[in-house]
């Protein structure tokens, strides 16, 4: 089981593909505050429910100065696919490997239909400008998600 990151810690640095096969790196957001959040598939109800609320909010988000994106373990072909037949404005990172998913604690057991399974554990990290950790939630839901941050952050 991966460890689980907690407020303070350096977030650890990533460089994915998005959607369209660039390279992005959470080093690029240094000075910006960064919503990091991780989701198991791209194109099912839940993940989609949660890409369209961060979409829905990114510009009340970004007037607060926080940039958004999401990691799942898809490729990019299957990230671009699901940006364009949802609309979706935010930023998708594609992790096949896992390691970027381990390294925030967001992969490793979890509970689905009473059964204990490995997979993705939905989460989100909250990364200041500095590049630690402000605040590490994990096992959240879908649904109801981003306006939860919105409250918590004061926005």
């Amino acid at each position: 089981m991966s460890e689980r990151l907690q407020p303070g810690d350096t977030a650890p640095a990533f460089t994915l593909p998005d959607a369209d096969g660039k390279e992005v790196s959470l080093a690029s957001y240094r000075g910006r505050k960064v919503i990091v959040y991780f989701y198991p598939a791209a194109l099912t109800p839940g993940c989609t429910k949660q890409a369209c609320d961060f979409t829905d909010n990114l510009q009340l988000l970004a007037d607060a100065s926080y940039d958004v994106i999401g990691v799942s373990p898809d490729k990019p072909e299957k990230l671009a696919k699901f940006r364009e037949q949802e609309s979706l404005e935010v930023t998708l990172v594609g992790d096949p490997s896992k390691e970027t998913l381990t390294a925030y604690g967001a992969f490793g057991e979890k509970k689905l239909y009473g059964k204990t399974v490995t997979g993705v554990i939905r989460s989100t990290v909250v990364v200041n400008e500095d590049g630690t950790v402000e605040r590490a939630l994990y096992n959240v839901k879908a649904t109801g998600h981003v306006a939860k941050i919105i409250k918590d952050l004061g926005i």
